[in-house]
């Protein structure tokens, strides 16, 4: 027996899909060139795996991802995953939040921001720069138009750069679309009885 996960913590729940994902062992060539691209060099998630039913947009998504999360130059991987994070929050997506919490504690060394964002929401206890990227990208989540020039204008208080802002905007606007994907593909879950 599973349950749907209510709660936001970083770790990370199995994701059930509702479609049978590929089976690497009978993909298609087509299908095998298409996962090649994707993110994890260590392993191919369920939801790639699900994702792999459609060739041609999974060779568009997997490296637009790579290019908005991971590309070269403009806001570092901490400040793109805390748009993610955002992002997540409010959409509720469970398994994108915890995934990129995750990866965010890592790359600070430390779980002191994640924490506070799980614990506290959009009262969280943030640097300035932080809490800028945080309500931005929030507001952005929650409809477009929330996104406001004062919050733009504290993004350039907090020193973020027009490049840096742009990536703010793509690495929120790609979660956007991901956590939305992921909910109508599948479910995160856990065990009955494990800590949720």
């Amino acid at each position: 027996m599973t349950t749907v996960l209510k709660k936001f913590t970083r770790t990370v729940p199995h994701w059930q899909p509702r479609v049978r994902p590929v089976d690497l062992a009978q993909a298609t060539e087509a299908q095998l060139d298409a996962l090649q691209v994707t993110p994890s060099n260590t392993k191919v998630s369920e939801y790639v795996l699900t994702l792999a039913h459609d060739v041609e947009s999974l060779k568009v998504r997997s490296p637009l991802f790579n290019a908005i999360m991971y590309g070269k130059g403009g806001m570092n991987r901490a400040e793109r995953e805390l748009g993610a994070i955002s992002a997540s929050l409010v959409n509720g997506c469970i398994y994108c939040a915890a995934v990129h919490a995750a990866r965010h504690a890592q790359i600070e060394k430390s779980t002191e921001v994640t924490d506070s964002l799980f614990r506290d929401g959009a009262e969280a206890d943030l640097s300035p720069r932080d809490r800028a990227i945080f309500d931005f990208a929030r507001a952005l989540s929650a409809c477009p138009s929330e996104a406001t020039e004062d919050q733009t204008a504290r993004l350039r208080e907090a020193g973020l750069t027009e490049l840096e802002i742009l990536d703010l905007i793509l690495s929120t606007a790609l979660f956007g679309w991901a956590n939305r994907l992921m909910h109508v593909l599948g479910d995160p879950v856990r065990p009955d009885g494990q800590d949720r």
